[in-house]
């Protein structure tokens, strides 16, 4: 996207409600702050979340698994 056709959308959104305005504003804001967040999830992480929002369906691990499985061992 070009930063002519960003100015002609932000030109149409100052046109907009009070309401909706404030609300690009906030998304805006949000994104913001994620851009300078220094969390980052990794390209496997990355493919991961997109694998799991094409499959919602799919069987989850029980809880007791996951504890099993991050829990450190006692000796």
């Amino acid at each position: 996207m070009t930063k002519e056709q960003v100015k002609e959308i932000l030109e149409r959104v100052l046109t907009w409600p009070p309401e909706r305005q404030a609300e690009v504003a906030e998304v805006v804001t949000l994104m913001e702050e994620q851009d300078k967040s220094a969390l980052r999830l990794t390209d496997e992480e990355a493919a991961e979340v997109r694998r799991r929002l094409a499959d919602p369906d799919r069987k989850t691990i029980p809880a007791e698994e996951v504890f099993k499985r991050y829990r450190p061992t006692r000796e």
